[in-house]
């Protein structure tokens, strides 16, 4: 069986749509103004600024007008209950199972927060199994996630395809291990000169349908 290795965030889900309409209801539910969304938005950066980090920026902007549990739940579940997959990516999902494609999760990220999300899209019936760095104690791009996402299903790393929206975090990881990748661009230029995605896509589903037409 051949190994599909697929990052979650901004990938197989829209997080960052997800976690912009967390933002609006939180501005909303506590009368504060919805120019801060902006604010919000780039405080988070993708996911990218740590956790305690944004709790700190929004506890400091908000101490006397929101409850910090309030926060809290915004950052810990607000993303994690409005992530849908789209019905384009579920079919693809779905094509590469039937293709005989082993399909597992690799994710940067706290455990209860990506299983969240992985079981709330119905993620976890379409792959066999996902890997997450909280649990693991390794990142992207680093050799052991991947490894580690090999192991689980117990098939070799070598000749597994990587998809992924990160040019740090999946095609440098991939890229490192010799691994044939695609690059989920979301409307962005590659950015990167030492190094390049074997394929570039422009959403998942066009990954995830490339990767199956060049092995076939």
């Amino acid at each position: 069986m051949s190994l599909l290795l697929l990052d979650l965030d901004n990938t197989l889900i829209d997080r960052d749509a997800a976690f912009r309409a967390a933002v609006a209801g939180f501005l909303a539910e506590h009368g504060l103004p919805v120019s801060d969304l902006t604010w919000v938005v780039a405080v988070d950066a993708s996911g990218y600024t740590p956790r305690h980090e944004v709790a700190a920026a929004l506890t400091d902007r908000y101490s006397n007008l929101v409850p910090a549990a309030a926060i809290r739940v915004l950052l810990d579940t607000g993303a994690a209950d409005r992530v849908v997959l789209a019905r384009a990516s579920r079919e693809a999902l779905i094509r590469a199972w039937v293709a005989g494609w082993t399909c597992v999760i690799v994710t940067n990220g706290r455990t209860v927060q990506q299983e969240a999300k992985i079981r709330n899209t119905g993620l976890d019936q379409l792959v066999r199994g996902w890997v997450i760095s909280e649990e693991v104690g390794h990142t992207k791009p680093q050799p052991q996630i991947f490894q580690a996402a090999a192991a689980t299903v117990g098939l070799p790393l070598p000749g597994a395809w990587v998809i992924g929206d990160s040019p740090h975090a999946d095609i440098a990881g991939a890229h490192m291990l010799g691994l044939r990748n695609v690059w989920v661009t979301n409307g962005r230029p590659w950015p990167r000169n030492s190094y390049q995605p074997t394929y570039v896509a422009h959403d998942v589903a066009s990954a995830i349908n490339h990767v199956i037409d060049a092995s076939a």
